[in-house]
């Protein structure tokens, strides 16, 4: 494996940094970097890379794709996320998108997959529950067919910026009375304006509402709305969620916080100098940066593995490591920020040190990447049996 970018793929990476550097603006840059991306900055952010065939390079050609090989590919992820740029919303470009592209019907693929896009349509995940979530194909939430609609009965939770969905895709027990409970589960698409929809908010430890709740009382749904197949929506589902995990390490990001951490330790006045001379500090931040150097390396192997057509089980590696590695860097960056580190309100103005200040809500929000997208748990255990044979 070469660790070397070709001339072609250095001279690819080059036309994405003008992109993504000169023309998604300064301000939506900076305020995903703290952590205080608006709805608004994500919208503009996609539809800027829309434009420039740059939102959904993985779908299908024909709805926007661009065949890009696995090494432009990573290098895509990682540019966009060294330049600080808000992910394009994954759950239209990496989820449902991909779902509709693959398994939709062609009126489904028409009238969805441009406006899903172009984020015209902001969808939401219907998938945990309160008694579902690592075991999802445990899910209560029922679909009665009647007539040429589904009568959607149940609850969802954990619903990530569920308080500005339009739409939502919904997994749901179509066969109450299958063998198996993976079988019985269809996946349908919701409008969520439809009656007998409800939405609450979830206040977070970091003071955030960013997840929600939703009820659904006998809301009914036109049968069209059905992806694929009735009861093989398990199949959708895993489809989907491979999609999730792909991404979740964030080596990109992880660097982009390592550079600016290591500025502002310099800057940051300890009783015996700088803090980027304490030795308890450097150290960690230099684990941290050894950790980083070995993660992005261990991506170009898996990446030079997909290229040759193998799937490589390292991904539980990377994003067990990785997201240790993001978790360490919101310590290290809450202990550089001291006393301007205390924790705000994540809806208000930022005063004038904007990285210590978000500092603290940015550590407790961060807890959560052990546990979405497979918790580090069940990482541990697909590392012990794929690639330790224990």
């Amino acid at each position: 494996m070469d660790l070397e970018l070709s001339p072609a793929d250095r001279e690819f990476r080059d036309g994405l940094r003008e992109v993504f550097l000169g023309k998604i603006p300064e301000d939506v840059r900076r305020r995903s970097t703290l952590g205080r991306t608006t709805r608004e900055d994500i919208v503009t952010s996609q539809r800027v890379l829309n434009q420039h065939g740059l939102a959904v390079p993985h779908w299908p050609r024909e709805w926007g794709g661009r065949g890009w090989t696995p090494t432009q590919s990573h290098l895509y992820s990682a540019e966009l996320q060294r330049a600080g740029i808000p992910q394009p919303l994954a759950f239209n470009v990496s989820m449902v998108g991909p779902i509709i592209a693959e398994f939709g019907s062609a009126e489904q693929k028409r009238k969805f997959l441009p406006a899903t896009a172009n984020l015209d349509i902001w969808w939401s995940q219907g998938f945990s529950e309160p008694e579902a979530g690592s075991d999802l194909a445990g899910l209560r939430t029922t679909a009665r067919r009647d007539g040429d609609h589904y009568v959607l009965n149940g609850q969802k939770t954990w619903t990530t910026l569920g308080q500005y969905g339009d739409w939502m895709f919904v997994l749901a027990r179509t066969d109450p009375d299958a063998p198996r409970k993976q079988q019985g589960l269809s996946f349908l698409l919701l409008d969520l304006n439809t009656p007998g929809v409800e939405r609450r908010p979830i206040r977070l430890i970091d003071g955030s509402a960013e997840v929600n709740e939703f009820f659904f009382d006998d809301v009914r749904l036109p049968v069209e709305n059905l992806v694929g197949e009735e009861n093989k929506g398990w199949s959708y589902a895993k489809f989907l969620l491979g999609n999730e995990r792909n991404g979740i390490a964030q080596i990109g990001a992880s660097q982009r916080i390592y550079a600016d951490l290591a500025a502002a330790a310099t800057r940051r006045p300890t009783e015996d100098g700088p803090l980027a001379g304490d030795p308890q500090f450097r150290a960690a931040l230099h684990r941290v940066k050894t950790t980083l150097l070995a993660l992005e390396a261990t991506q170009l192997r898996v990446t030079a593995a997909s290229e040759n057509g193998k799937a490589s089980p390292v991904s539980s590696l990377l994003k067990l490591e990785g997201t240790q590695a993001l978790q360490e860097l919101s310590l290290l960056r809450m202990r550089a920020a001291g006393s301007d580190g205390m924790l705000l309100d994540t809806e208000a103005p930022l005063p004038s040190g904007e990285a210590a200040a978000v500092s603290a809500a940015q550590y407790l929000n961060l807890r959560k990447l052990s546990i979405f997208g497979g918790s580090n748990e069940i990482q541990r255990g697909v590392i012990a049996k794929t690639i330790l044979g224990l």
